[in-house]
């Protein structure tokens, strides 16, 4: 009769008794990882940023007064085009709008690409990666850690900034409404759930920003190279959305629909931008996350 056939973890357990106990799976914990990225300083520095752009902009409307009306971007890519700053003082709420989209369009990528861009190659930099890799934490585990990590981070860099932008424009102009600079409004009932809409829109459009600054993280051992070879190629991204002679080859930029989530400030809620620039994001993005795990799992880790 033969011996019954013991699982993986028996048998190295019984040949090797100092691997007692290992779990892949507990290795590098994501609190540990967490509380690694919370400390440092980038991270600090990039959350006082965030948190001092709505004052930033209550000072300068109340030296500049009134805001008057510059094109407001929008939907148009995806919607109809909305002017925000013509409304910007009216109320809590279309202060907090008018924050998300004066800063949606390149200061929320800098977190993005910092917190996606730096988290591998900083290890690499520090001559820690392979350390890490040796303690040992496995490849695949290692770089899912530190991606859900950074998208948490990445998430919680665009919901402080209207969490600030509310309580701050709660007490310089009150709470009210959302008025529409194309008339009408929306409830004070219904200005949270749209705004929380429209965070969630522009994480998910930035999904491709996340995915390139992590390839490139796991790429290099410069953390700067990564994080502006993102913000880079974003930033060429919009220049060519820019570029009116492409036609309808710009729907396929994720940068065409990035205003698409003006949208959700209409007093019928369309989806069709919406959907077709989260169907763009994700596309890349899973393309990119991919490129990145097959890349690591292959690579010569010297550093």
């Amino acid at each position: 009769m033969s011996a019954p056939v013991q699982p993986p973890e028996a048998r190295v357990e019984a040949e090797h008794p100092e691997a007692a106990g290992y779990r892949a799976g507990r290795t590098l914990p994501l609190r540990v990882e967490a509380m690694r990225q919370l400390r440092r300083r980038r991270t600090l520095l990039m959350g006082g940023i965030l948190a001092a752009l709505p004052f930033i902009l209550i000072v300068a409307f109340a030296i500049g007064g009134t805001p008057d009306g510059e094109d407001g971007g929008g939907g148009g890519r995806g919607g109809s085009r909305i002017n925000l700053m013509d409304v910007a003082t009216e109320s809590a709420a279309n202060f907090a709008a008018t924050s998300l989209f004066v800063s949606a369009g390149f200061l929320l990528v800098v977190p993005v690409a910092l917190f996606c861009g730096d988290t591998v190659a900083s290890e690499a930099s520090w001559s820690s990666l392979r350390y890490l890799l040796a303690a040992p934490v496995p490849r695949v585990r290692l770089l899912w850690s530190k991606l859900v990590v950074a998208l948490g981070f990445s998430l919680a860099a665009m919901v402080l900034l209207p969490l600030v932008a509310l309580a701050a424009g709660t007490a310089a102009y009150g709470w009210g409404p959302l008025k529409l600079p194309t008339g009408g409004a929306l409830a004070a009932g219904d200005t949270i759930p749209r705004l929380a809409l429209v965070v969630a829109f522009i994480f998910v459009s930035q999904l491709v920003t996340a995915g390139l600054a992590f390839w490139l993280s796991t790429k290099t051992d410069a953390p700067l190279g990564a994080v502006g070879g993102a913000v880079g190629l974003t930033i060429v991204g919009n220049v060519l959305d820019a570029v009116t002679a492409l036609g309808s080859w710009r729907d396929f930029l994720p940068a065409h629909w990035q205003f698409a989530w003006a949208d959700a400030l209409q007093p019928e809620l369309e989806w069709g931008g919406m959907i077709k620039g989260a169907a763009i994001s994700v596309t890349y993005a899973l393309i990119l996350f991919a490129l990145a795990f097959r890349g690591f799992s292959r690579k010569d880790i010297v550093s």
